[in-house]
């Protein structure tokens, strides 16, 4: 039946489990392990785990079952595994397939910690990783190999905002027989096509836009059900990298109200975005729906809104971004984005700081670009708060 639902329904109601006592809201089950009726009860479960069965918080507990039930029911995904962090979700979908010896291929527009896992963490244990420019289709082409074992890219890039081309490229990736994983961190569940457009494996951090609230931090892998509870499993719950049962109650809690508050935060967007460009204090503003930005047929054809989240570029560099940033009143200077309070990043100094500056030249983040991810405020309060703060610089 839940299939026939629509997303918004499903947000609220996909995956619930009630206990005996018919709870309204979901319950928390705050504990690490379970009891069995007796010695052959625990052999057996430990043979072979059972639909509504639990062996240890590590591995599976009702409660973040409910999250990965109704959050596969949203994106459309056979099975998902939830995890302690956004990056722990990135790790666990690279880890559980490659070995060494192996080759990805990614974009190079990545979030600075998703770069240091395939910098660092896989070329350390010999897996060999190729770079391109993930809006150039030729680029990827001419780096998939015969020996390709995974395709990693995130659908909308941080904070630079381009857009991949996922179908296109989830074709050249399994002409080969290569993975696509995408992190769609950006896209959110709202908006998301991934699959439908070719993903293999989705990733998202929960800490954004599905707890909303700036609570908890949480990531989520989807994907087949053979990959889920295969490989995937299989390496989260040996390495540790699970969702607690209270930070999975938040999430289905984030859920229930996700479709409200992302469609509220993408038309806040989309018209500050518009009002912003050609200012006069700004060399450019990024958002994919924008006439002027170069893949804005990609992102109407992969997406129904392009997400919460703009980039402006000021003249004047790190001092005029500082200024602003200083300036703003309602907006908050954090590193979060998707949450119900907007927030401005500068990324050369914060998540992406550690990119030496040649990299930072390559992937656009100038020493004026801020990202501003808009929360559920009033648009006007918004927009005032954004172009006074631009005065003052």
């Amino acid at each position: 039946m839940t299939k026939d639902w629509n997303a918004r329904t499903k947000m609220v109601h996909a995956g619930s489990r009630r206990s005996q006592y018919g709870e309204v809201s979901e319950s928390i089950f705050m504990t690490q392990g379970f009891v069995y009726d007796s010695a052959e009860a625990a052999e057996a479960r430990f043979v072979e785990v059972g639909d509504d069965e639990f062996i240890y918080a590590r591995y599976g507990n009702p409660t973040v079952r409910m999250f990965e039930d109704r959050i596969s029911a949203i994106e459309g995904a056979e099975d998902a595994f939830a995890t302690a962090s956004g990056m722990a979700a990135v790790n666990g979908a690279l880890m559980s397939i490659l070995k060494s010896g192996d080759h990805v291929v990614s974009s190079r527009a990545l979030f600075g910690s998703c770069l240091y896992i395939l910098e660092e963490v896989l070329r350390r244990f010999g897996v060999e990783v190729t770079f391109v420019d993930g809006a150039d289709l030729a680029q990827w082409r001419a780096a998939v190999r015969k020996d390709t074992t995974v395709v990693f890219l995130e659908s909308v890039s941080n904070p630079t905002l381009e857009v991949v081309d996922l179908k296109s490229v989830a074709e050249i990736a399994h002409a080969v027989g290569a993975t696509v994983i995408v992190d769609n961190v950006f896209a959110t569940p709202v908006f998301s096509r991934a699959i439908e457009f070719g993903a293999d494996v989705v990733v998202y951090s929960a800490t954004k836009h599905i707890d909303g609230q700036g609570r908890c931090l949480g990531g989520v892998v989807l994907g087949k059900k053979d990959y889920v509870r295969g490989p995937l499993e299989t390496y989260l719950k040996h390495t540790g990298g699970s969702m607690s049962p209270f930070n999975a109650w938040v999430m289905l809690k984030g859920l229930e109200t996700l479709d409200l508050r992302v469609r509220a935060q993408a038309h806040s967007a989309e018209v500050i975005a518009k009002a912003l460009e050609g200012h006069e204090k700004l060399e450019r503003v990024l958002f994919p729906f924008l006439d002027s930005h170069p893949h804005q047929a990609i992102a109407k054809a992969q997406f129904e809104k392009c997400g919460t989240v703009l980039s402006i570029d000021l003249k004047g560099g790190k001092d005029a971004a500082f200024k602003f940033l200083n300036a703003l009143e309602i907006c908050i200077i954090s590193n979060n984005l998707g949450d119900a309070k907007s927030i401005v990043t500068h990324p050369a100094t914060t998540t992406h700081q550690r990119l030496p500056d040649d990299q930072k030249v390559l992937l656009g983040i100038s020493p004026g670009l801020v990202r501003v991810s808009i929360g559920i405020e009033d648009t006007n309060d918004l927009l005032s708060d954004i172009l006074n703060a631009l005065d003052a610089v």
